[in-house]
C-alpha cells in the first residue's frame, strides 16, 4: 500500500524497464543480435597467361550454382514430353513432305499427257501471254507452258489432298482430278484407319488413290460456255457433233466391285460380266451386250492390261451416283470417272497409257455411243421405272401432307367449338364425340368378324 501511495504522489521512481514504450508484440525484438558476419574466403586469380597471382575476396556459396542446386533427374517429365512433341513434329514434317514428293513425281508424268490433251491444265488461269496469240500458235504455247510448270498444275487443299483442273478440248467441258494421299503426317491414324479397314470392310484401309472425272459437251457448248462468237452456229453445228447416247457402263476390279456396286446407284443397275478380252480380275458391267461391243476398243484392253491391279474402275454414266429422291435428280447428266491407285514405287509407266485413253474416251463415245432404237428403248425402261416409282412415292407423299392438314384444321375446327361452350355443354359434346367412337369401333369390330 505504501509503494502504491508512493508512486501516485511522487514517490521514489522504479527502474526503467528496458523494453520500449509502444506495442508488446515487438518486445521480443527490441534487443535482437547484431548479424554476424559471413567468413570470405580468399579466391587466388591469375592475372594475364602466367602472371602475377592475386587474392580477391569473393563469396563462395551454393546458393549461386544452379547447377549444385538441381539436377537433370529433377526434369524428367518435362524432357519426356519434349522428346514426344519433338517426335511428333518430326514424324508430321517428314510424312508430309512424303506426300508432297509423292504428288509432284504424279504431275511429272501425266504433265505431258494432261498438255497434250488440254489447252489449260491447273488452278492458276490463263497465262498472261495467252493474249498475244492466236489459233495454231496459241495451243502449242499453252501446251508448253503446261509442261514447262510441271509440278505447278497440283494444288494442295490438305496434307493429303490435291487437285487439279484441266479444260479446253474438243468434246470435254472440263476434268477434276483428285489425289488422296494417305496420312503419312499422322502415323497414329494411318495406323488407326488401317485396323478399322482390317475389320470392318465398309471402312477400307488407307491408299494412295486417283480420282477423276470427265464432264463432256453432250450438244451443249453454247450452254456451258456461253458468249462464244457465233452462239447460235455453235448450237446448231455442233450440238450434232458432240452429242451421245445415255447409258451405264463400266470396267471394274472384281476386288472392288462389290463395295462400288453399293456406293453407286448407277452401277446398282447394270449386270456384271466377264470378257474373254480382258484380264482375269477386271469385269464388265453394263446395260446391253451391244454397249460392251462399241465401247470395248483395243486401245482400252491394252491399256487395262498395261494397268494391272492397280485400276479400281472405268466408269461411263448419265445416271446420279446416289439414288435419286426427286424427278430433278433424274434428269441425265453424263460424266466419265476414272480410278485407280498410285504405285508405291511412284513409277507410272503403266498407269499413263490409261489415263490417256481416259482423256480421249469423249470422242470415242461421241464417234461410236450411238444405238439403235431397240437398246435405246431398253435402256429407258430402266430409268422409266424408276422415274414412276419416285412419281408414285411423290404422289403418296402429298396425300399424306394432305391428309395431315384434313385433319389439323378439323381438330382446329373442334377445339373453337368446344371453347365456345359453358362446362355443361363441354360435358355433354365429349359423351356425345365418345358415344360416336364406340359406335365406330363396334362396327369395325362387327363387319371383321
Amino acid at each position: 500500500m505504501a509503494q502504491l501511495l508512493s508512486n501516485l504522489f511522487g514517490g521514489s521512481k522504479a527502474t526503467p524497464s528496458a523494453a520500449p514504450v509502444g506495442d508488446s508484440d515487438f518486445a521480443d525484438f527490441a534487443e535482437a543480435p547484431d548479424p554476424s558476419p559471413v567468413p570470405i574466403s580468399p579466391v587466388t586469380t591469375t592475372v594475364g597467361f602466367g602472371g602475377p597471382a592475386a587474392t580477391s575476396a569473393v563469396p563462395w556459396t551454393k546458393w549461386y550454382n544452379i547447377h549444385e542446386r538441381h539436377s537433370l533427374s529433377e526434369f524428367k517429365a518435362e524432357g519426356l514430353i519434349l522428346s514426344c512433341i519433338t517426335i511428333v513434329l518430326l514424324l508430321h514434317l517428314f510424312g508430309a513432305r512424303l506426300n508432297r514428293a509423292k504428288a509432284r513425281k504424279w504431275a511429272r508424268a501425266h504433265a505431258k499427257p494432261l498438255a497434250d490433251e488440254f489447252a489449260l491444265v491447273g488452278c492458276e488461269g490463263v497465262p498472261r501471254f495467252a493474249g498475244e496469240k492466236e489459233g495454231d500458235g496459241l495451243v502449242k504455247a499453252l501446251a508448253e507452258y503446261n509442261l514447262a510448270k510441271g509440278d505447278a498444275i497440283l494444288k494442295e487443299k490438305s496434307l493429303f489432298e490435291f487437285a487439279t483442273y484441266a479444260t479446253g478440248r474438243q468434246n470435254v467441258a472440263f476434268m477434276d482430278v483428285k489425289l488422296t494421299l494417305k496420312k503419312r503426317f499422322n502415323p497414329l491414324m494411318t495406323f488407326v484407319e488401317a485396323v478399322m479397314g482390317f475389320f470392318w470392310d465398309t471402312m477400307g484401309s488407307p491408299e494412295d488413290t486417283l480420282d477423276a472425272t470427265i464432264y463432256p459437251f453432250d450438244g451443249r457448248e453454247a450452254q456451258t460456255v456461253p458468249g462464244l462468237p457465233g452462239a447460235a452456229e455453235l448450237k446448231a453445228r455442233e450440238s450434232k457433233s458432240s452429242a451421245f447416247d445415255g447409258f451405264v457402263w463400266a470396267i471394274v476390279n472384281k476386288e472392288r466391285m462389290k463395295g462400288i456396286r453399293d456406293e453407286r446407284y448407277d452401277l446398282s443397275i447394270t449386270s456384271t460380266k466377264d470378257h474373254a478380252k480382258l484380264p482375269s480380275w477386271l469385269a464388265i458391267m453394263t446395260e446391253s451386250a451391244e454397249v460392251t461391243e462399241a465401247m470395248l476398243t483395243p486401245e482400252l484392253i491394252k491399256a487395262a492390261q498395261a494397268a494391272g491391279e492397280n485400276l479400281d474402275y472405268l466408269i461411263i454414266s448419265d445416271q446420279p451416283t446416289e439414288k435419286p429422291r426427286t424427278l430433278d435428280e433424274t434428269i441425265p447428266r453424263k460424266r466419265i470417272f476414272l480410278k485407280y491407285r498410285l504405285p508405291s514405287n511412284n513409277d507410272y509407266t503403266n498407269l499413263v497409257p490409261i489415263f490417256q485413253y481416259f482423256t480421249r474416251v469423249a470422242d470415242v463415245l461421241v464417234q461410236t455411243a450411238h444405238f439403235r432404237p431397240e437398246v435405246n428403248r431398253k435402256l429407258r425402261l430402266v430409268r422409266d421405272e424408276h422415274i414412276k416409282l419416285i412419281k408414285k412415292e411423290a404422289e403418296d407423299e402429298k396425300a399424306e401432307e394432305l391428309r395431315l392438314e384434313k385433319e389439323r384444321l378439323k381438330k382446329a375446327k373442334r377445339d373453337a367449338e368446344l371453347n365456345a361452350l359453358d362446362a355443361k355443354a363441354q360435358k355433354k359434346y365429349l359423351e356425345k364425340e365418345r358415344e360416336k367412337e364406340m359406335r365406330k369401333m363396334t362396327k369395325r369390330s362387327t363387319t371383321r368378324a
